[in-house]
């Protein structure tokens, strides 16, 4: 019996006549001992999509084979599989050197692969740029910022360098301050310290959770930096970096961000220009706009500063105007 491996098939094409002792057998059945490192759900849904063909016709995984049958299947990777490959992303870089490499994400730009986005991030932009990543777990990224989040995020380029900033991050040592509008008028500073888990309900949002046993201990200091008629813009200042940390945390105080759609609702009572401003404004209004760390090979405190992008100061513009 001909038997074919499934590594190094994938993306080609194969056909193979089935022996005669395959008689009776059904399809998936099949193409399970011809395929065996594939999963019979995997390829089940080759031939649901089409992609499997006996005889030149397509099937089902539950026809029935009479042996001799020409079976043709194009076999395709995964998106996942093809995930961590160097793509050529366009990555504005603020400061790189032997270890590290500071970056100013724009918003849009996805950090690491995942369902909905395994091709266009971060990671396969760094994979392409710096290809020693490759080496590195994760291609050297030990932080994160939200796909519609932006501003600045540091990036290993070694693993010496890596391990060093994961434990920076872990004794909160990192100074990662952000810029954001928020809904409401907030009149003074403080601090929310709250675990944040997965919502209850929702399991695609994050949530404060009154037991922390669901959740992972999360400080957020904020600061009022300007009140408008509608909204205030804070400074935000993480000494953790939860899921949707600063979202969650300033919409559990009743001040979500402008344009943001998961954690809170819009301004009643807008004028007509704000309201056009706001809709235009498709994402959160967040940005990261300092960050501060010790440079894993001298030592030495280094800072940097982006500013705010277009998008945002043209909202913040619109938001004083009223």
């Amino acid at each position: 019996m001909p038997e074919l491996e499934g590594e190094g098939l994938a993306n080609t094409t194969q056909t193979l006549k089935t022996p005669l002792n395959f008689a009776g057998s059904r399809l998936d059945q099949a193409l399970a001992q011809l395929f065996p490192s594939y999963s019979r759900s995997r390829l089940s849904a080759l031939v649901k999509a089409g992609d499997v063909t006996l005889n030149g016709e397509t099937a089902q995984p539950k026809t029935r084979l009479i042996g001799g049958e020409a079976i043709t299947i194009h076999l395709k990777s995964r998106p996942e599989e093809t995930a961590f490959l160097p793509e050529p992303v366009p990555l504005v870089v603020v400061h790189e050197d032997a270890d590290v490499v500071v970056i100013n994400k724009p918003p849009g730009l996805v950090v690491h692969p995942a369902v909905g986005n395994w091709s266009g991030t971060v990671l396969n932009g760094m994979l392409y740029r710096y290809p020693q990543t490759g080496h590195v777990p994760r291609a050297g990224i030990v932080h994160r910022l939200d796909k519609d989040t932006s501003g600045l995020m540091v990036i290993a380029l070694n693993e010496a360098a890596q391990l060093s900033l994961v434990r920076q991050l872990q004794a909160r040592s990192v100074s990662r301050r952000y810029i954001a509008l928020v809904r409401g008028l907030l009149d003074q500073d403080g601090t929310v310290d709250a675990p944040i888990g997965r919502h209850p309900r929702d399991r695609i949002k994050m949530a404060v959770v009154n037991n922390a046993e669901y959740g992972k201990p999360a400080v957020t200091h904020y600061r009022v930096l300007e009140q408008f008629r509608y909204h205030t813009l804070v400074e935000c200042r993480l000494e953790t970096g939860r899921t949707h940390q600063i979202r969650v945390h300033m919409a559990s105080i009743g001040f979500a961000l402008e344009g943001d759609s998961v954690y809170g609702k819009g301004v009643k009572g807008l004028t007509p220009t704000l309201q056009g401003a706001v809709a235009a404004f498709n994402r959160q209004a967040l940005h990261a706009r300092r960050l501060a760390f010790e440079h894993p090979a001298s030592g030495k405190t280094i800072e940097f500063e982006a500013p705010i992008p277009a998008d945002m100061e043209t909202l913040i513009e619109a938001v004083a105007s009223v």
